[in-house]
């Protein structure tokens, strides 16, 4: 079948859009072969094959040779068939070549639309493939237009949505303006790719520092934690193993120019650099600076900080609106309780007075108690007889005594069972956050979608965030 236009369709669609010749001569058969069902039956079985040195397509119907035709559709008798071909038998299948098949206006017009739709199909795999492996660096654009308050960046090859909430606080780019941003993900959607950049998101933060200080880029430097409050204020911690380097120093720059460059990007956004340590408790001191830190009491199995402070660091230490606190929550992936020394000399005080109501529990126990932990009375109920002889320094059987007479205390409603109520500003940690930034160390390319999902609950815990 001739068909003129197929030859020049080839090139052009292969040349013009960068799309592989064999992906367009696929297009073309599997759409003569949707018109030939359409054509001759959909019940029969068809083949087409595009012969380029004639630039033609060859369709075939395949028949079983029969006695007799039930359905010409898919049969063929066996006199037939052997005109054919001499060597055919009854139950084989033969193909037989449609010559001069006669398309419509109707069809060929069918077929193009088909090739189109497949070709069109073709390009979006193509431009998902390009751009999915680049999530996780920065691009840069050109804004085009605003749809819904989202901005359109023009990266080239194809157009970015910069959405309303991944823009900083205050931003307003007009039309040609230069863009630079996070590639977060790239999803495929009924309407193509769509690639997702984003200026709100703490991995920013991150790439603009790799680009500024080339100690990260070259591994010398490494970048554990970001938190970001987008316009606001940030924290990043750093961490070096090679003693001839001051991770935060490099990180600042000559006269704070590396760290000024990415303050300038964002929009004015204060950094606060700390040096990252294993030590936990090392590291959290760090993080809630510049307020001075009288102790800290570390609760590993629920990644959990108890931290006190003086009465005048107390508002350096929870920062405006809770930001100091909530920032060095998410960079350690720790909950941090801050409370006051004189608020926590006044809990430990009012701890003791409500354990001295258990009639077995003298001063000096309800003391121990507390050092330990063991703030109220449902704590004491709840605990074990042999935990609790080793806290006291004493036997089973006086810890047991304890327990019994707690237990009979409270079912008889002699006692208050009012528990203190803690005196903190506390700030959740975001463990799903640092998992994000580890995974994006490890490789950008699979578990895109993981890392995606976990920014969102970043997102999702900072939005409900309330201070207590």
């Amino acid at each position: 079948m001739n068909f003129s236009e197929l030859g020049r369709m080839i090139e052009t669609l292969g040349k013009d859009r960068g799309i592989d010749k064999r992906v367009v001569v696929r297009a073309i058969e599997q759409a003569f072969l949707v018109t030939a069902r359409k054509k001759y039956g959909i019940q029969g079985e068809y083949e087409t094959r595009y012969n380029d040195a004639e630039d033609e397509i060859e369709i075939y119907q395949y028949k079983n040779v029969v006695e007799s035709v039930k359905d010409p559709i898919i049969e063929i008798t066996i006199n037939e068939a052997r005109n054919l071909d001499e060597a055919v038998e009854v139950g084989d299948q033969l193909g037989i070549r449609i010559e001069n098949p006669s398309f419509t206006r109707v069809d060929v017009q069918t077929a193009r639309q088909i090739i189109f739709q497949k070709v069109r199909d073709a390009e979006r795999e193509i431009l998902f493939s390009d751009f999915k492996h680049r999530e996780g660096e920065l691009v840069t654009g050109i804004a085009r237009r605003y749809e819904r308050g989202n901005v359109i960046v023009d990266l080239g090859k194809s157009d970015a949505v910069l959405s309303r909430k991944e823009l900083i606080p205050g931003e307003n780019f007009k039309t040609g303006d230069r863009i630079q941003a996070y590639l977060s993900e790239v999803v495929m959607t009924n309407r193509g790719p769509e690639i997702r950049l984003s200026r709100t998101s703490p991995m920013y933060l991150v790439k603009l520092f790799e680009v500024e200080v080339p100690e990260i880029l070259d591994g010398n430097i490494e970048i554990k934690s970001a938190a970001r409050e987008p316009g606001q204020r940030a924290k990043i911690a750093v961490y070096t193993s090679d003693k001839e380097i001051d991770p935060v120093g490099a990180c600042v720059g000559m006269k704070g120019s590396r760290v000024q460059n990415v303050v300038n990007e964002l929009q004015g956004e204060k950094i606060d650099i700390v040096r990252w340590n294993s030590d936990i408790e090392i590291f959290a001191r760090a993080a809630l600076a510049p307020a001075e830190i009288t102790n800290i009491q570390v609760d590993h199995g629920n990644y959990s900080l108890d931290v006190v402070v003086e009465e005048d660091q107390l508002s350096m230490a929870i920062g405006r609106r809770g930001q100091n606190v909530r920032l060095a929550a998410m960079l350690t992936g720790y909950k941090i309780n801050i409370i006051s020394k004189t608020k926590l000399q006044e809990k430990i005080k009012k701890a003791v007075e409500n354990l001295l109501q258990i009639t077995s529990v003298s001063d000096a126990r309800a003391q121990m108690l507390v050092q330990n932990g063991i703030m109220s009375i449902g704590d004491l109920a709840a605990m074990d007889a042999e935990t609790l002889s080793k806290i006291l320094h004493g036997n089973v059987a006086d810890a047991e005594n304890i327990i019994k007479d707690t237990h009979e205390a409270i079912e008889k409603g002699l006692i208050n069972l009012a528990d203190d109520e803690e005196e903190l500003v506390s700030a959740s940690a975001v463990p799903a956050y640092k998992g994000m930034l580890d995974k994006h160390k490890e490789d950008k390319g699979e578990g895109k979608d993981k890392f995606s999902e976990a920014e969102r609950r970043l997102r999702e815990e900072l939005a409900a965030f309330k201070l207590k």
